[in-house]
């Protein structure tokens, strides 16, 4: 197949450029370069959908398929559409979870309300709330099906993406927590639900779906667990014999300043109970569809080796300092 990725140098478009290519397939690239290297024998072209138009380089081109990963901003959906709408084979959206307008119901299926759609750019994604992000998704996904048909397009819905590379830093957090050892603060929430699902898993199914031509709308997620156990399990496979982990109720961590899920100064994956309907999703659909998950275990060692080739100790994007984590646990917890 003539594959094209829209990305294709950060996490899941890396992951996708990287499999398409090894199954043999002809892949091209169209990202601005900036986050990393397209994975080997995958042709990039260096082009910045910021601009419109942008995107023409390729008005004489065909693709069997193509996959858009676009993250935030429903007019670079639009501009691909435009030039390349008409020749495609298949069309896959990457969406997100985040475009269901109910954060808190517990198994929601694809039928649940979605947001309501926003078609704008979003330059500074540094104000983007995930309400916005959500609705950004929708208008997006609005748009492929209108403009390539629900017997072309593939959409799906990802809610927490693990494994190596990401660059949330949110699952790393703990494999790279875990391996340091010693006292850990961990969220007093051992029955919280959760669910994820590894890039390596997504993106090879994405890939089958466009060898296979399957369609539809996907939330793709995981079997869905308890963060208790995913947290236990985690320890026992990368923990060091001094591991000792410290649970926190979520109030005390609340008035400590630390916040939930992701950023700067929080404990990642913890999510307040109005926001469980975020990782409760039901997987059936895709798992059916194909949707393969591997064993935790897979993730964890894959993540905590690629934590290390990054830097243990580099500046994270979510969890603890090791200072702020020492803060809190001199208070006598």
């Amino acid at each position: 197949m003539r594959v094209l990725v829209l990305g294709g140098t950060l996490f899941l478009s890396a992951q996708i450029a990287r499999d398409a290519v090894a199954r043999g397939h002809e892949v091209t690239c169209v990202a601005r370069g900036r986050s990393g290297q397209v994975p080997e024998g995958v042709r990039l072209l260096c082009v910045d959908r910021e601009h419109h138009g942008a995107l023409e380089v390729l008005a004489d081109d065909q693709f069997d398929a193509v996959i858009d990963v676009a993250r935030a901003a429903s007019r670079w959906v639009v501009d691909a559409l435009d030039v390349l709408a008409d020749r495609a084979q298949h069309w896959t959206f990457v969406s997100s979870i985040s475009a269901y307008a109910d954060s808190a119901t517990v198994g929601q299926t694809i039928e649940a309300p979605l947001r309501e759609p926003i078609w704008e750019p979003a330059n500074d994604l540094t104000e983007l709330t995930a309400e916005r992000y959500g609705s950004i998704k929708v208008a997006s996904e609005k748009s492929v099906r209108e403009r390539v048909g629900e017997q072309r397009s593939f959409v799906v819905r990802p809610g927490l993406i693990t494994g190596p590379a990401d660059p949330s830093d949110r699952f790393g957090y703990w494999a790279a927590r875990f391996a340091r050892g010693g006292r850990a603060i961990i969220p007093d929430t051992p029955h919280q639900p959760i669910q994820h699902i590894d890039v390596r898993d997504l993106a090879a199914w994405i890939i089958t779906a466009a060898e296979t031509g399957l369609t539809g709308t996907y939330d793709a997620v995981g079997p869905i667990t308890d963060l208790g156990s995913l947290l236990q399990e985690t320890a026992q496979l990368v923990g060091t014999t001094d591991l000792e982990p410290i649970p926190i109720a979520p109030e005390t961590l609340t008035e400590s300043g630390v916040t939930p899920w992701a950023g700067p100064k929080s404990l990642p994956l913890w999510l307040p109970t109005e926001e469980h309907g975020l990782v409760t999703h039901d997987p059936a659909p895709a798992l059916a569809a194909g949707l393969t998950p591997r064993p935790l275990a897979d993730t964890v060692h894959a993540t905590l080796a690629d934590e290390r080739r990054r830097g243990l100790g580099r500046p994270r994007k979510a969890g603890l300092t090791a200072t702020e984590e020492q803060q809190l646990l001199d208070r006598g917890f």
